[in-house]
């Protein structure tokens, strides 16, 4: 789905734009199926599943979205929605000193609580992307680029070019946002390790706060 596409009245798979109970009933099917997503392997679910969660009929779910594969890029549309608004915690925030230990803080918090709501989306997400299937890694793409776009321009202003800083910032705006998603989905296996979480924490704050704000390193 292009930008201009998301931007266009939602249809319905004849064409026709719903109505407010038809997106009402269309945001049901949705809900129920990241409901059901925590607890059943997307490939296991099935349209019967989904529409006896909402207390509807599979023919009105085909008259929403073509295959469980639609629904599941429906779900994923709407969580990457949400993330793309991750980027208001890091543009114009303050990054120096006190403040910018808090600003760092923040956007780790929000990245957390964002991956602990959206967990079983963003892992059909992640798994549908890794098969190769571009629609869901466009989704991926565009959630992390927001992310991605606004760090390193804070971090550009901060530190200048790549020639000033060492580092091209949006090399060092990736990294630190890859970091940011990848341990935000590993929670569990830290735990598993005996790692406490709030260290795993307070580490990426540190590395967010030094990744914009740019120690040098010495010669090598």
């Amino acid at each position: 789905m292009s930008l201009s596409d998301a931007a266009s009245p939602l249809r319905a798979v004849d064409g026709r734009v719903p109505g407010r109970r038809g997106l009402a009933t269309r945001q049901r099917l949705l809900d129920c199926t990241i409901d059901l997503l925590a607890s059943t392997p997307y490939r296991d679910l099935k349209v019967t599943d989904i529409t006896r969660a909402a207390g509807t009929s599979p023919a009105t779910f085909y008259q929403y979205f073509v295959d469980i594969e639609a629904i599941l890029l429906a779900v994923a549309e709407q969580a990457v929605e949400e993330g793309r608004l991750l980027a208001k915690l890091i543009t114009g925030q303050q990054w120096k000193g006190a403040a910018g230990v808090s600003s760092a803080e923040r956007l780790v918090d929000g990245v957390l609580e964002f991956w602990r709501d959206h967990r079983a989306t963003l892992r059909v997400v992640d798994l549908l992307s890794t098969e190769g299937d571009k629609r869901f890694r466009h989704q991926r793409v565009l959630m992390l680029n927001s992310m991605t776009k606004s760090l390193a321009a804070e971090i550009a202003e901060l530190q200048g070019s790549s020639r000033e800083s060492g580092v091209e910032p949006m090399a060092m705006a990736g990294a630190l946002v890859g970091m940011l998603v990848n341990l935000a989905g590993h929670r569990g296996g830290f735990e598993a390790w005996d790692i406490r979480f709030d260290e795993v924490r307070e580490a990426m704050v540190r590395l967010i706060y030094w990744g914009v704000t740019g120690p040098k390193l010495p010669r090598r």
